[in-house]
């Protein structure tokens, strides 16, 4: 708590004071906001901004830290110093001195001592993460809302495109709910300051920066969320429960309400265009031997929108302000993994080189970004793969679109040559691209996709079989708030629709769906479906590390076994209409031995496994017994 209040007084008041008579203007940012000793880079880059602050000579006294070089930028208001901070440095505050025409400005920094509370955990196939826009959860402080000072002061939860009030003491409220549903770590899309005005989503519409992916200054929690305080109060919370917490990076762009856009550091700090150009959006461009340059010059350096900037990572100076960034994060808020946002529009160097910073600090950390592709090919290019192309990357994992597609195209489909089943079977067959599999992030859905269940048509049954796949296949699974009380929409007429209130989560809330009386009879049996499986596979390491031998389907029905030298697991679906029984001669090469298979749901245990009845539209989990 200690290290958290000295942060929170850089934050706030950035401890800036003049040391002349002149009242020279102070420095209005320095970033990194404090550091540590002992870190395994020595080498620190502050940003430094204010009035001039490219003018001003700086000097550093303190033992152990050295300032290295001061460079200048295209802007005045800008300088950036480099530091070497020896292993002899010890915790403390020291003065960043600035002197310029007869003038002083003096800054207070902080170098401060690492804690021993637990960070850079990573999170692994033993896990299931679950996946919160803080916004649409849960209001745990209905006094922080809104603040008149903030460029949106709205909040209104009957209005789908504002601020709805969920913060973050909503979320630690319903932490207990989260780890009794069998969840083991919680991504929430950012809690970065989002103080922007209200951006045209449409022609009819203005739209909040609620969901967070709109930074405006990268070293303060938004206020709405509940700030600093709250979110290392939730880290806090979460370690405590042996669960972890996953950050959400962006790094492509930033509001155009963003102080350093407003005040821009380089001419090319941004990708600025003669006119608007939005990114092509085809990361083809980037893995096709035949595409011209203009074309990946458009993927990378055209903008989101055209009120998102579109960040220039080659810029150094900027590399620096974002990785050092990332690492200040899981230093200051103990963070255990980090999802990468629209991961295909970065400079792919840049990422590497990202990458590669927080694994040398946090050896253990699990990094997966957001590459919505279409195929395995496009997918493996993104993390660490086999294939011999020019460009290796090295990031650990990534979200798994290719099963995503596969799953939800699956239960759309009757069964044919390539329908149906086939495309999980498919997905799954192409792991041979990947160094990793099992470090692939699985889903159902998320918070810019329709919504799962709205995708198959409202069928529990088929619920069941994407809820199975999700839980005993490969990868690391994560699940999107709400889908186990049954929460539907379709991104008609916009995102709001698929991003809706938990209900129960706030004020005048009719039923509470976070508690088993506030569900329906069939929103409870969906919620104890998923808690049932998540818990047994939080049990269950064959699940997790297991060896995967998946047969062909056949007939509509797909099986797969999981296993290691102690369990196995066979998992049966039946994407028939009528009931099938199951001749398990075929799978004689996994099943010799066994005699007997309890299901995990139902607890009904099998002796005789020569034909096993797979009801119609069904999933079926066994544990297998000799």
């Amino acid at each position: 708590m200690k290290r958290l209040l000295l942060c929170l007084s850089l934050l706030a008041g950035l401890s800036r004071h003049p040391a002349t008579a002149q009242n020279t203007p102070a420095l209005t940012h320095v970033h990194p906001t404090n550091w540590w000793v002992g870190m395994k880079n020595p080498n620190l880059q502050l940003l430094i901004h204010g009035p001039q602050a490219g003018a001003m000579t700086y000097q550093i006294t303190y033992p152990g830290v050295r300032l290295v070089k001061t460079h200048k930028a295209d802007n005045p208001n800008y300088a950036f110093l480099d530091l070497t901070i020896l292993p002899s440095a010890k915790p403390g505050k020291f003065q960043i001195t600035g002197k310029s025409g007869g003038k002083t400005v003096s800054h207070a920094y902080e170098l401060m001592a690492r804690d021993k509370s637990p960070k850079g955990q990573g999170v692994s196939t033993a896990d299931f993460i679950y996946l919160i826009m803080p916004d649409r959860f849960a209001n745990g402080d209905p006094a922080n809302d809104k603040f008149g000072d903030m460029l949106d002061t709205s909040a209104d939860t009957k209005v789908p495109h504002l601020r709805h009030g969920g913060d973050l003491q909503g979320v630690i409220n319903k932490l207990d709910y989260l780890k009794d549903l069998g969840v083991t770590a919680l991504w929430m899309t950012p809690v970065i300051e989002n103080d922007e005005t209200l951006k045209r989503e449409a022609p009819d519409r203005m739209q909040a920066g609620y969901h967070g992916y709109h930074f405006t200054d990268h070293y303060k929690i938004d206020r709405r969320f509940g700030g600093e305080t709250a979110y290392q109060k939730l880290a806090d919370e979460l370690h405590k429960r042996g669960m972890k917490l996953v950050q959400d990076a962006v790094y492509n762009h930033v509001s155009d309400d963003h102080w350093f856009y407003k005040d821009q550091p380089f001419k090319d700090w941004f990708n600025n265009w003669p006119a608007y150009t939005g990114s092509n959006h085809k990361d083809v461009v980037l893995y096709d031997p035949y595409a011209p340059a203009s074309d990946r010059k458009t993927l990378l350096d055209g903008w989101f929108t055209p009120f998102l900037p579109d960040l220039n990572q080659r810029n150094p100076f900027l590399a620096n302000y974002l990785i050092q960034h990332a690492i200040w994060s899981t230093e200051m808020f103990d963070l255990d993994a980090w999802r990468v946002d629209t991961y295909k529009y970065n400079d792919l160097d840049f990422l590497n080189r990202c990458n590669a910073a927080l694994l040398a600090e946090y050896p253990k950390i699990h990094i997966f970004g957001e590459s919505w592709v279409g195929n395995p090919v496009a997918q493996s290019f993104f993390v660490r793969n086999k294939m011999d192309i020019g460009f290796k990357s090295n990031q650990p994992g990534g979200l798994d679109f290719v099963l995503y597609d596969a799953i939800n195209a699956a239960l759309r489909e009757n069964f044919g040559w390539d329908t149906g089943v086939n495309r999980v079977h498919q997905a799954v067959a192409s792991d041979a691209l990947y160094a990793d599999p099992l470090k692939l992030v699985t889903f159902l859905e998320n918070h810019d996709t329709e919504r799962f269940l709205s995708v198959i048509g409202d069928d529990l049954n088929k619920y069941k079989m994407g809820v199975t796949w999700l839980l005993t296949q490969r990868g690391i699974p994560h699940w999107y708030y709400g889908t186990e009380v049954l929460m539907n929409g379709t991104k008609n007429p916009s995102d709001a629709e698929v991003r809706k209130d938990f209900p129960g989560g706030f004020p005048g809330d009719k039923n509470d769906k976070f508690t088993e009386g506030g569900r329906d009879k069939r929103e409870n049996e969906a919620f104890n479906y998923v808690r049932k499986l998540a818990n047994y596979r939080k049990t269950t390491p064959a699940l997790q590390s297991g060896r995967l031998t998946q047969y062909l389907p056949q007939n509509g029905t797909y099986v797969y076994f999981r296993y290691n030298d102690k369990q196995t697991v066979m998992v049966a679906t039946n994407q028939n209409d009528q009931e099938i029984a199951l001749d398990t001669e075929r799978f004689a090469e996994r099943m010799n031995g066994f005699r007997s298979a309890r299901n995990v749901l139902s607890g009904e245990t099998l002796t005789d496994l020569k034909l096993i009845k797979l009801p119609a539209k069904s999933a079926v989990v066994f544990e297998l017994g000799r």
